[in-house]
C-alpha cells in the first residue's frame, strides 16, 4: 500500500510532505544494474536545458534489508522525486540516507524530495565554500530561468543534515558502505562511495565516460591526483558521474586522465611561449576530444580556465 500510495502521489504532482510545489518530471529515467544490490540512472550526455529537465548526471540507489542509500540527488526536487518512483519499482524499504558526491547543481538540487521522504543527507564539509559563493548565486540563478518549473517556487539551495570531516564507512542492513574523500580534485567536497560487498565504485565528477567534463574552476593537477588515489580503491565496476558504469575501472579512468592531461599540456605550453589564448586554442589539435558529446559546449571554456591557471602557476616563485 505504501508503494501504491507513493506512486500515485508522485503522478500526481503533490508533495510528501508541506513544502513548494514543483512540476513532475516526465524524462526517462534509465534503470542500470551494476551489483547484486546496487544500481544507477544514467542522465543523457548532453547540457542541462529544458528539453532534458536538466537530467544530465548519474545517482545510484543501493537496495539493503533496512533501507535504501541513495549516491546524489539529480538536479531538481521534480527528478529526486521520480528516482524515489523508481526505486519503489525496486523495493518497499524506504530511502534512509543520501550521500551527496559534491555541491554542483546537477548533483544536489533534487535534495528536498529525498529529504521529505525522510532520507538523511550527508556530504562533505568543504561543500560550505560553494554554498557561500558568486558560483552558487549564479548558477542557482541559471537553473531557475531554465528548469524553473521543475525546481518549485522558493526553491533555496539545500544544505545536508550532516557534514562529513573524514573518511567514513557505515553497515546499513546486510551492507558495508565505504566513503571516500578524493576531492579537492572536480570540487573541494569530491566523495565517491564504495559498496563494499558489490565491489560498485560510486565517484562523481571526479570521473566522466564518453564526454567532455566539465572543468569548471576545478584545479586540474588536484583532479589527476584525485583520479590516481581513485585508482588504488578496490572496485568491480565504477560508476562515473556522467556516462555508462565501466567493467574495467583502472582502465577506463583514462578519457578523463588523457583529457585533463592534454589540456594541461598544451595550454602549458602555450603560456610558456607567450602565445595568446585565442591563438593557442585555434592552433591545438583537439580531434581525439571534438567527436565526444558536450565538446562544442564544454572545452573552449575548459582550455580557458586551465590556460588561466597555467598562467597563474607560472608567475609562483
Amino acid at each position: 500500500m505504501r508503494v501504491l500510495a507513493l506512486l500515485m502521489l508522485v503522478l500526481s504532482g503533490g508533495a510528501l510532505a508541506a513544502g513548494p510545489r514543483w512540476q513532475p518530471a516526465t524524462v526517462d529515467l534509465p534503470v542500470r544494474q551494476v551489483g547484486p544490490h546496487s544500481y544507477y540512472v544514467e542522465g543523457v550526455l548532453a547540457d542541462s536545458s529544458a528539453k532534458n529537465q536538466g537530467f544530465m548526471s548519474n545517482a545510484g540507489f543501493v537496495v539493503t534489508t533496512d533501507g535504501v542509500v541513495v549516491f546524489d540527488a539529480l538536479g531538481s526536487p521534480a527528478l529526486a522525486r521520480r528516482l524515489l518512483a523508481i526505486i519503489a519499482r525496486y523495493t518497499d524499504q524506504p530511502v534512509r540516507r543520501v550521500i551527496i558526491s559534491h555541491y554542483h547543481a546537477d548533483h544536489f538540487y533534487g535534495i528536498p524530495a529525498l529529504r521529505e521522504a525522510g532520507a538523511e543527507i550527508w556530504a562533505h564539509d568543504a561543500a560550505r565554500l560553494y554554498l557561500h559563493s558568486e558560483a552558487a548565486t549564479r548558477r542557482l540563478a541559471e537553473r531557475q530561468q531554465s528548469l524553473g518549473p521543475w525546481l518549485g517556487a522558493g526553491f533555496v539551495l539545500p544544505t545536508p543534515d550532516r557534514w562529513l570531516t573524514a573518511d567514513e564507512s557505515f553497515t546499513l542492513g546486510e551492507l558495508t558502505f565505504r566513503l571516500v574523500h578524493i576531492g579537492p580534485g572536480h570540487a573541494p567536497e569530491d566523495l565517491a562511495m564504495l559498496v563494499e560487498p558489490d565491489g560498485v565504485l560510486y565517484a562523481g565528477d571526479v570521473v566522466y565516460a564518453g564526454r567532455v567534463p566539465f572543468v569548471g574552476e576545478a584545479d586540474t593537477g588536484l583532479w589527476l591526483n584525485g583520479l590516481e588515489h581513485l585508482k588504488q580503491i578496490p572496485a568491480r565496476v565504477l560508476v562515473p558521474g556522467h556516462g555508462p558504469a565501466s567493467q574495467r575501472p583502472a582502465a577506463d579512468l583514462a578519457l578523463t586522465t588523457r583529457y585533463l592531461r592534454y589540456l594541461r599540456e598544451t595550454m602549458a605550453q602555450a603560456v610558456a611561449d607567450f602565445v595568446p589564448f585565442d591563438e593557442a586554442y585555434a592552433n591545438t589539435d583537439w580531434t581525439a576530444f571534438a567527436s565526444l558529446p558536450t565538446f562544442a559546449v564544454a572545452n573552449r571554456a575548459n582550455a580557458y580556465n586551465v590556460y588561466l591557471q597555467m598562467e597563474q602557476s607560472a608567475l609562483k616563485p
